[in-house]
């Protein structure tokens, strides 16, 4: 589990970078949902974080591929791979990412 920020300090519509080893972009929609996907767009090295979001999906800002922040499924193209996503919680409001690889482990 990583922190991330005070939620207060991530506003509804924008986007923090973690700088993990691969990245992940942390996502506050503007209906106040949270995702954490892999910050690195698939079809070319460009950080996701600094795209453009709408409702649950993210534009990469070099070639408009877009992600859902859902499944990291890519919407269209020139993306053809997934991102990877990783769980976000708020704990005493505070953002926190759990990797991928974390997932379905015992607490």
């Amino acid at each position: 589990m990583i922190p991330v920020c005070r939620l207060e300090d991530l506003p509804e519509g924008e986007s923090v970078r973690v700088p993990t080893v691969p990245p992940i972009a942390v996502f506050h929609t503007e209906g106040g949902e949270l995702y954490a996907i892999d910050d690195t767009c698939t079809h070319q090295d460009a950080s996701l974080s600094e795209g453009w979001l709408e409702g649950c999906l993210v534009e990469c800002p070099l070639h408009a591929a877009s992600f859902d922040l859902r499944t990291g499924e890519p919407a269209c193209l020139p993306a053809r791979r997934p991102v990877r996503t990783h769980r976000v919680t708020v704990e005493d409001g505070v953002v926190h990412v759990h990797l991928g690889a974390e997932e379905g482990t015992a607490a």
